[in-house]
């Protein structure tokens, strides 16, 4: 059996981590879950937040004792078997593409900003369709390349973040006016929970860790310490950015605005090296997060060829110790992608979204399982409160599932279902 070298060390693995979570999420969706829930954008995020929280949790035990490659599609395979496994697998993968094609689109609306072009769509959709091509690129060189550019651009976004936090806050403060926080609640608890799906989007990164287990040294401690602490930094500081975000400014203006966090920022602040700073980071966060996402769709589907789900050939490796063609794949899957459906971020961020808490819900149900068929396993990390942590992300994952897109899930639901057929069909090929 095919297998990758481990050649990420805890900061590697915490790196890939933040990578995959600080992105679109923050840089573009803050305004989208704005204009859906006014200043109640805060408690979106904490709540979105929580319900994350709870199957990182689930994540961090499974993977102190399952160290394949492969994530939510191994911890299912072992607990219910091959199909099951493949229909969580295959919609990570998915949710892995469309993420990114989502993320290509907040690139392209930073980079058109920052150009000085104008964000038509077009332009959008052009720039979205090309930047995930050469990070595919980059991500065929090799892993340790490919992870020492991420946590260059992670180090670069979150000092970003941070400043955003300081100018705004500070101007806050000077100033004296927290007008913008009222009403708190203009659109209902129902525009909350509208803000939170939506903003989900910006949380769920830190499963990528898992994803890529088998590349991680020591994984048994390396990948649940560094689920939780990549978890915890991303949290913290999206809380600091949606107070001040909504502070500073009209969270209507907001919610129209495409680079939110300049747009935000330039109320407060004429400096042009930190107006500049902050557009660069922005570029710099959705890069990072399209190449996370490269890492776990690609090292998502080799997993699923290895187990012979898929076609053998997709679980080759190459002289780089890379997934090859389920790098080649995911690079023009996610470009593809943003063709199709002309850079609609809102319907790109539902539907990711709804494979994520499909996902996220087989997780905890695999805790449950694993927990009554592998009680032997060595654990160096268990959840606490068990079975209620679990039991209640479950739940949480299904009341948000209601307030997504409608039309964007069903769109996810026919990707189920040629998933299926592909399953069924490749099945069907092993047995001729």
């Amino acid at each position: 059996m095919a297998e990758l070298k481990r050649s990420l060390g805890f900061w590697g693995a915490t790196g890939i981590g933040i990578g995959a979570i600080v992105g679109t999420g923050i840089f573009v969706l803050i305004g989208v879950a704005s204009g859906i829930a006014g200043p109640a954008v805060i408690l979106s995020f904490i709540i979105a937040g929580f319900v994350a929280l709870l199957t990182g949790l689930s994540t961090a035990e499974l993977s102190s004792f399952i160290h394949e490659s492969g994530g939510s599609y191994i911890y299912t395979t072992k607990a219910f078997g091959a199909f099951p496994g493949f229909v969580v697998g295959w919609m990570k993968s998915f949710d892995y593409i469309v993420g990114a094609s989502a993320v290509s689109v907040g690139f392209a609306a930073y980079f058109a900003y920052f150009a000085g072009i104008p964000a038509t769509t077009g332009t959008l959709v052009i720039v979205a369709t090309i930047w995930p091509l050469v990070l595919m690129l980059l991500n065929i060189k090799g892993i340790q390349e490919a992870s020492w550019t991420n946590n260059l651009l992670v180090a670069l976004k979150i000092l970003a973040l941070l400043v955003f936090i300081v100018v705004g806050a500070s101007a806050l403060f000077a100033s004296g006016n927290y007008a913008n926080y009222h009403p708190f609640l203009p659109t209902g608890f129902s525009g909350v929970m509208s803000g939170a799906a939506i903003i989900f989007f910006a949380f769920i990164g830190f499963n990528t860790i898992a994803v890529m287990a088998e590349e991680i040294t020591d994984p048994e401690k390396n990948v649940p310490r560094a689920i939780l602490f990549a978890f915890a930094i991303c949290t913290l500081i999206y809380i600091g950015v949606s107070v001040v975000a909504v502070g500073i400014v009209n969270w209507v203006s907001l919610g129209a605005s495409s680079a939110p966090l300049e747009f935000a920022l330039k109320t407060v602040t004429d400096n042009t090296f930190i107006l500049e700073f902050v557009a660069i980071s922005a570029l710099f966060a959705t890069t990072s997060v399209i190449m996370a996402s490269i890492m776990g769709g690609s090292r998502a589907l080799f997993a699923m060829a290895r187990q012979g789900v898929l076609p053998g050939v997709l679980s080759a490796i190459s002289r780089q110790s890379v997934p090859l063609f389920t790098v080649i794949l995911c690079g023009i899957t996610i470009s593809g992608i943003v063709l199709l459906t002309g850079g609609n971020l809102d319907w790109l961020a539902s539907i990711f979204n709804f494979g994520t808490l499909l996902t996220f819900f087989f997780i905890n149900l695999s805790l449950l399982r694993l927990r009554k068929t592998m009680p032997d396993a060595r654990r160096s990390f268990k959840v606490p409160l068990y079975p209620y942590t679990p039991v209640f992300a479950m739940i949480s994952c299904i009341v948000l599932a209601f307030y997504l897109n409608a039309n964007a899930v069903m769109m996810a639901c026919v990707f189920l279902a040629v998933g299926i057929v592909v399953y069924y069909l490749n099945k069907k090929r092993k047995h001729v």
